[in-house]
């Protein structure tokens, strides 16, 4: 008696598009063969672990799918004709077969799970230190809960087809052609009769993907939003309690998921389809094979042995043929989902720095700390230029105090400094050496940079102190904190330097947290400091503790301080006053008031009243003014 193996299958494909804007809804095909090129460089390490998994999988679907051959050789030759001995040979083997099936898929499984979480590592290992690389504009236009998402969920979902999702499909794509070998090794009018509902099948499944596509986009679309919203609402908890927002917050968020509920309800209804009908197409096929069967039977073509085992052998080999299309239906979603995150972890590896180190860049063992603009221009974006035509030269230790209204460019100017951004006009040098033909690493010892709103990370304070140079010893960090006034509050925690801070330094006050970004930037030893209204959100006592850490921050160094305080800015080499990207004073504070121009106006409108209070001292005990405490 012949037996037979089963067969072919297929992929489903389909498009994606963008929706609202989301660019993680790009989704593309089903299958994206161009996707899976790009995962086999992560893959190759360990491609004899993937060959074994493979080898593996071939060893399962063989054992597996030759049960029903041996159950039909079973009835036909031993069972109709009471051979126990034949009976108890086929029991044997087929518990052998089933024992081999076991350990086979054991294998693949310890295999691929070895290899997908190798893989989930060295991706998100590959993300970070991508994501550490990426200019600052990249940060500008991306949110930051949707590069997360790239991180973890995305490389998950990676993870997840590499480690089941692949071999999966092929296992199944090898039984269905195993099925159909055997369907058709043992009779092929009965195969083809048992095949013919593929046809309706085919179609069927076009008509339902293109359904499920959009049903599952909608999905994700959905719980994208909900995501966002509770994480825009958490983040911004205070504000929402603060104005009394929660009563109307929760009912936009109970539109945005009920919103995620329906979508999700349409996905299943859609998905609920196509199982039934898959069932319905397998049971069409049995009763199709039963016919013919029994009509070859009752015409007398057809042994009574022979009919038995070929319907007890079809029967299986049809069920065994629609278990494939019911893992491939089931694993739909997961294979979009996994298509889609690649698409867009590999986007985010595609994405190229913006600021890059040029071939020739040099590194600079040290500064003396001369800077100098040479009709500097700037834009953010083509359309909206930001700096005209700066022209500036700072000399080695001098102290530049940059003021104006919000929006003339203070910030933007003390960030070309840097190089977080290039200049599109005009050039930066360092010493005489063009800020582009540095090393940004270089660049990034010899400067330090302490913003408004100090950035503290988890761990110990000395740690967070010592966090741009870490081979600092435990007296330079006490030392850099005695200097700028911190050493004093660090000594009342409960473990002094080594009291564990909480996410974002939440257990501090704004003060305490701007003082230890003070001793920071003094353990750095920078020979260029930027502070960047580093005074502006504190209260007045520790202003006064924060202006004499600030002439023990300043002794020595080249200094761009974008000035709050009068305090700061009359004790500046020069002052820059801004407008409009533009510069249109500089001087010291007496020559700029003498002057009688848009620094003695500034003046006379914030500072005049302070300057002239006899029981005041200039000790930086000044109240911000309207025009700096925006910018």
């Amino acid at each position: 008696m012949a037996y037979w193996s089963h067969g072919g299958g297929g992929g489903m494909g389909g498009g994606g598009g963008r929706h609202d804007g989301w660019d993680y809804q790009d989704i593309g095909r089903i299958y994206d063969p161009h996707l899976l090129r790009r995962l086999l460089p992560f893959m190759r390490p360990y491609r004899g672990r993937v060959l074994i998994a493979f080898v593996a999988m071939i060893v399962f679907s063989v054992a597996s799918y030759a049960q029903p051959w041996l159950m039909g050789r079973a009835v036909g030759n031993y069972v109709v004709h009471r051979d126990a001995d034949g009976l108890t040979r086929v029991s044997l083997a087929l518990i052998a077969l089933a024992l081999i099936s076991w350990g086979a898929q054991w294998v693949q499984r310890l295999q691929t799970g070895y290899v997908g979480h190798r893989i989930l590592l060295q991706l998100r290992t590959l993300l970070f230190a991508h994501l550490q690389r990426l200019s600052l504009r990249f940060y500008d236009r991306e949110e930051v809960g949707r590069v997360m998402s790239r991180v973890t969920s995305d490389v998950t979902v990676l993870q997840d087809l590499l480690s089941n999702g692949v071999l999966t499909i092929i296992a199944d794509l090898f039984g269905l052609t195993l099925v159909v070998f055997f369907l058709l090794s043992l009779d092929v009018q009965l195969a083809l009769f048992a095949l013919a509902v593929i046809p309706l099948l085919v179609v069927a499944m076009a008509i339902w993907q293109r359904r499920a596509q959009v049903a599952f986009i909608n999905v994700r679309l959905a719980i994208a939003h909900v995501n966002s919203s509770l994480n825009e609402n958490v983040s911004g908890v205070r504000v929402v309690q603060s104005v009394g927002r929660e009563h109307r917050n929760l009912e936009a968020f109970e539109q945005l998921n009920s919103n995620n509920r329906d979508t999700n309800l349409t996905a299943n209804r859609v998905q609920a389809l196509v199982m039934p009908l898959v069932e319905l197409l397998a049971t069409l096929a049995t009763v199709l094979v039963l016919l013919v069967i029994g009509r070859r039977l009752f015409n007398g073509d057809l042994p009574a042995d022979d009919a038995l085992a070929f319907a007890t052998a079809f029967t299986l080999y049809v069920q065994r043929f629609f278990n494939p299309v019911r893992d491939l239906v089931m694993q739909y979603t997961q294979i979009q989902r996994a298509m889609a995150g690649a698409h867009r972890v590999f986007e985010l590896l595609d994405t190229t720095p913006d600021i890059v180190d040029a071939p020739d860049a040099v590194a600079l063992p040290d500064v003396e700390g001369r800077v100098d603009f040479h009709h500097v221009d700037f834009a953010y974006s083509p359309d909206v230029p930001v700096l005209h035509d700066i022209e500036l030269h700072v000399r080695p230790g001098e102290t530049i105090a940059l003021v104006g209204p919000t929006g003339a460019g203070k910030t933007t100017v003390t960030a070309l400094i840097n190089r977080s951004y290039d200049v599109t006009g005009g050039r930066i040098e360092i010493d005489g050496i063009d800020l582009a033909h540095i090393q940004r690493r270089s660049l990034a010892r010899r400067m330090s940079v302490v913003l408004q709103e100090p950035y503290l990370f988890s761990g110990t304070v000395a740690e967070n102190i010592r966090y741009g140079r870490l081979d600092a010893t435990d007296d330079e960090v006490r030392e850099a904190a005695r200097a700028v006034g911190a050493d004093e509050f660090i000594q009342r925690m409960p473990n002094g330097y080594a009291t564990a801070l909480h996410e974002r330094g939440q257990n501090l006050s704004l003060g305490q947290r701007q003082l230890i970004a003070f001793a920071r930037a003094v353990v750095a030893h920078p020979r260029i400091l930027i502070l960047d209204e580093a005074t502006a959100n504190v209260d007045t006592q520790t202003e006064r503790t924060i202006q004499r850490a600030l002439k023990t921050l300043l002794k020595g160094r080249t200094s761009f301080v974008i000035a709050h305080r009068l305090s700061t800015i009359r004790d500046a080499d020069r002052i820059v006053v801004m407008r409009a990207g533009r510069i249109v004073e500089i001087g010291t504070h007496d020559e700029l008031l003498a002057a009688g121009g848009a620094y003695a106006d500034l003046y006379r409108m914030t500072y005049a009243a302070h300057d002239a209070a006899p029981d005041r001292p200039h000790d930086g005990d000044a109240t911000p003014h309207p025009v700096e405490a925006a910018t």
